[in-house]
């Protein structure tokens, strides 16, 4: 057998997989492109706002972790930042093979701590 024959064998599955590749990236730029239109261009977990350049290091993730699951009004979507996109993921790892309870699972809790309770008093007290 030569090489010219088996190299179309070799081929391939680097085909297929820029095949898949691609056809992801479609799917991507159509839900982030709705995304960014529904959305401010604020990362919905720590705050920061993109524009220009910065604009690419903004994500979407996908609440339900399913990125099939696009609904059109952006339900199951919100803007993160690379960073806090990759915190997220980590955490749903995290909870999923260990069982930990993530900062993203204790959404409902409520903070007990307040860290400016006292702050009138020594602000007055200052003054005097």
């Amino acid at each position: 057998m030569s090489v010219r024959d088996s190299r179309p064998e070799n081929d391939k599955p680097e085909r297929l997989i820029a095949e898949v590749r691609h056809n992801r990236e479609l799917r991507e730029k159509t839900y982030r492109d709705q995304a960014l239109k529904l959305y401010p261009a604020i990362c919905a977990r720590c705050g920061r706002e993109f524009s220009g350049k910065k604009l690419r290091e903004l994500t979407v993730h996908h609440k339900d972790h399913n990125h099939d699951n696009n609904p059109p009004d952006g339900s199951n979507w919100e803007l993160l930042c690379l960073y806090c996109h990759d915190i997220e993921h980590q955490e749903y790892l995290d909870q999923e093979s260990f069982g930990k309870e993530t900062s993203s699972s204790r959404k409902d809790t409520l903070a007990t701590y307040k860290p400016f309770a006292a702050l009138e008093a020594l602000l007055k007290e200052k003054k005097k």
